[in-house]
């Protein structure tokens, strides 16, 4: 078994926990480093780009949420073998990260400043909502691809907890409630899987 590392904020959420959730799946040990806010400026000089998470993989370190969540999600069985159902999971990711880096861009901001710039995430943010409510609905309400679970869906259930878990000052917890009430139905579905329920537990 390969040793492995995840280095990422102490959180149940942000961009380390579906990797975390693909590697419990997987039934993978791995050592779960988390650190707190005010060591990021320290933790951040030994990663490549200044970011986290960071994986080490048997000693190497590898970086980009996506790629790790594909990497450990193919081990797990939770990404399409079928090529047109692996573009549709990378769509969602994708589409996630979008949401993640425009949340990121007000994390260093206080006051005045980011109550203005979290309203004005608000319409974007419904767009986003809105999209993957549309997509989910259309590959049949309950997964995103492939009629089943895949990391598609550990993205998307990760960023509507955060959304909705009141963390995030000025953004309405009850914004997917209001704007895509059937992530909220997919994020229940989720919850309820014996081995997410099982990292939770």
């Amino acid at each position: 078994m390969a040793n492995i590392k995840v280095t990422y904020f102490d959180i149940n959420g942000g961009r380390a926990e579906p990797i975390r959730l693909a590697l419990h799946c997987l039934g993978q040990d791995f050592e779960d480093h988390r650190f707190q806010f005010s060591e990021f400026a320290e933790i951040r000089k030994g990663t490549p780009f200044g970011q986290v998470p960071v994986v080490e993989l048997d000693g190497e370190q590898i970086t980009q949420s996506n790629a790790l969540c594909r990497y450990f999600g193919k081990q797990a069985g939770l990404y399409p073998e079928d090529d047109y159902q692996a573009l549709l999971c990378d769509e969602v990711m994708d589409v996630v990260e979008d949401i993640s880096h425009k949340l990121s861009a007000t994390m260093t901001m206080t006051g005045e400043a980011l109550k203005s710039a979290r309203e004005q995430l608000v319409a974007p943010l419904t767009t986003y909502l809105k999209w993957l409510a549309a997509r989910l609905t259309k590959q049949g309400g309950e997964y995103f691809a492939d009629n089943r679970l895949t990391i598609a869906d550990l993205k998307v259930f990760v960023m509507v907890q955060w959304l909705g878990s009141g963390m995030l000052d000025h953004i309405p917890t009850t914004l997917v409630q209001d704007t895509a009430p059937e992530l909220l139905a997919h994020l229940n579905r989720v919850t309820s899987n014996s081995k997410i329920k099982s990292y939770y537990g």
